[in-house]
């Protein structure tokens, strides 16, 4: 047993989410583990014959928390759980599932496989942030996926002066920039045209959001420096900007702030089935596979998930 005592999380707006709660609840029981509901999880989906937890005595108790909903429940439990080391499993119960990745019809013998130690480790960097006028701390956060800076409501564009380390790279004006993890890749810089970036590159991406100058384009840094964002100006006297850590937001920007962004000293530890692939992954939520040459002959394919 690699695991003693696991925490379930789940996307508790969801309707139905109780029988398969207590079905994964039910096999972590029979594999001799103790079994911890997320407070939340469990008031709101009836589940409260097993102890109920908050995120701070699930950090303290646990080996291992499963997370089942969609990647948004993921990333709120891995910003909770992130600087108690608590390894996560992601059970997909919503649409895309890039870090929820196991389906739910095959999650009991997925878990039981883990619990076992039929597992691949996963470790995924987090930004921390923090917006700054002049000398005094006015918000910080953490994200998996991104920190993004947007103008707000239906204002103009809003100016941004950016450095790296110190030294200035540009200036833009846009509807707003995007600095996402490999993690975030995926998410909102994807749709934004930015590129793929390998969980195990060591590198941010910078994407900007509707740039003004079409040779505003995203840019790969290196992790380990720190990103300078200052709002120059706000566009029309009824604009305004807001930052966006994955889901958290504070929305009270003025001209003259800036945003500092650098690598989270923690990481985020994600367990797979062994076997699992990132490629795979890509392939299945990006049909890739439905891109297909017209010489391609599928009974000759050998390339399967």
């Amino acid at each position: 047993m690699h695991f003693k005592t696991v925490a379930i999380v789940g996307r508790y707006q969801d309707s139905g989410l109780d029988a398969p709660l207590r079905r994964l609840a039910g096999t972590l029981r029979h594999a001799g583990c103790d079994v911890l509901i997320e407070a939340d999880t469990g008031r709101n989906t009836g589940v409260a014959e097993y102890p109920l937890a908050s995120f701070e005595d699930i950090g303290r108790r646990a080996d291992l928390a499963v997370i089942m909903g969609g990647d948004g429940t993921m990333l709120g439990a891995a910003r909770r759980l992130a600087t108690s080391g608590v390894s996560m499993i992601g059970i997909n119960h919503g649409r895309l599932g890039f870090i929820t990745d196991i389906p739910l019809d095959s999650a009991d013998e997925a878990v039981a496989s883990i619990l076992n130690g039929g597992y691949e480790p996963d470790e995924r960097i987090l930004l921390e942030g923090r917006v700054m006028r002049g000398t005094e701390e006015m918000y910080s956060g953490l994200a998996l996926n991104d920190v993004i800076i947007n103008r707000a409501g239906r204002g103009g564009m809003i100016e941004l002066r950016v450095q790296f380390n110190g030294t200035f790279m540009y200036s833009q004006r846009a509807d707003g920039l995007i600095i996402a993890t490999p993690t975030g890749s995926t998410a909102y810089a994807l749709s934004a045209n930015g590129p793929i970036l390998h969980p195990q590159v060591e590198a941010l991406v910078l994407v900007p959001v509707a740039p003004q100058t079409l040779s505003n384009r995203p840019i790969a840094l290196p992790d380990d420096g720190v990103l300078n964002i200052t709002i120059r100006a706000l566009g029309r006297v009824e604009s305004g900007a807001s930052i966006h850590f994955d889901m958290q937001t504070w929305s009270n920007c003025q001209e003259g702030d800036r945003i500092d962004v650098r690598r989270s000293p923690h990481r985020v530890r994600f367990l797979h089935p062994t076997g699992y692939s990132y490629f795979s992954t890509l392939r299945s939520k990006l049909n890739w596979n439905r891109m297909l040459q017209p010489w391609h002959d599928p009974d000759t394919d050998t390339d399967t998930d």
